[in-house]
């Protein structure tokens, strides 16, 4: 596709993608991998090129992580607040990448003022950015400490009327009835409500941005980012992982319990 054109996408026009600091890391725990950022950079890319207006949320766990204080010795607002910074450094890393790759349409804004490297986050201008057709990458969360990014991902994407948050997991392709890193017999949800979510304990993101999403009937897709063209594909109305929301999809294909183990839906 030559660049700058677009197709057209049906099911959503604007999302806002949650990336965690894990993703940026790749197989290690901390720090970064350039193979990974990589990925990323070209599925934002992609799912820009599908018409899609994009807005990124990205966390910092790669790098420091606030409810560590304890470990460190420090007042856990002061850990947040590197945390928020370290937002920042993985922001400017993937802007820096997007760049390479061609993106020239590029902003980052953050909650917490870095006028040197970065704008304020002004929510109208973020609208106008998006309307305009940049991807806005959104660091330090919402500027508060005691949450995490998953929080502001929920907020933003009320925010700036985005019509799905995009919640990108590491290795994990949805939302099971059990940790299919321990189960191997863990069964994958394909559509779930918000109350079946809460009544049956499921693990999905942090749970005070859970409940801001199902108190404004904001949809999640919880999906696995290493699977390339996952992102493209939900956003034009292809199933991938597990689609949250008010009242759950139901469809001969899918069904609303669930689809497989990991073995059989891996094969």
């Amino acid at each position: 596709m030559e660049k700058g054109k677009r197709e057209t996408v049906t099911r959503y026009r604007r999302v806002v993608v949650k990336l965690s600091g894990r993703a940026i890391a790749g197989a290690a725990e901390f720090g970064f991998d350039s193979n990974a950022l990589e990925h990323l950079a070209r599925e934002i890319i992609a799912v820009r090129q599908s018409g899609v207006e994009v807005a990124i949320v990205v966390g910092g766990g790669n790098l420091f992580r606030g409810n560590q204080s304890d470990r460190w010795g420090i007042d856990r607002v002061e850990a947040d607040n590197i945390g928020m910074l370290s937002t920042v450094i993985n922001s400017l890393l993937l802007r820096g990448k997007l760049t390479a790759l061609g993106e020239d349409n590029l902003r980052v804004m953050t909650a917490v003022p870095v006028p040197a490297v970065a704008e304020p986050y002004i929510r109208l201008r973020a609208v106008h950015l998006l309307e305009k057709g940049a991807t806005v990458i959104l660091a330090c969360g919402n500027g508060q400490p005691f949450l995490t990014t998953d929080y502001p991902a929920v907020q933003r994407a009320l925010e700036l009327n985005a019509d799905a948050v995009l919640a990108a997991k590491d290795g994990v392709d949805g939302v099971y009835d059990s940790d299919p890193k321990i189960n191997p017999g863990a069964r994958l949800f394909s559509h779930l409500s918000y109350d079946e979510v809460i009544s049956r304990g499921l693990r999905v993101m942090d749970q005070s941005a859970f409940i801001l999403a199902r108190d404004f009937g904001m949809p999640l897709h919880i999906f696995d980012i290493e699977q390339r063209g996952a992102m493209t594909a939900i956003c034009r109305g292809e199933h991938r992982g597990t689609v949250i929301s008010s009242s759950p999809e139901k469809s001969e294909e899918f069904g609303n319990e669930v689809l497989a183990s990991p073995a059989e839906s891996t094969a």
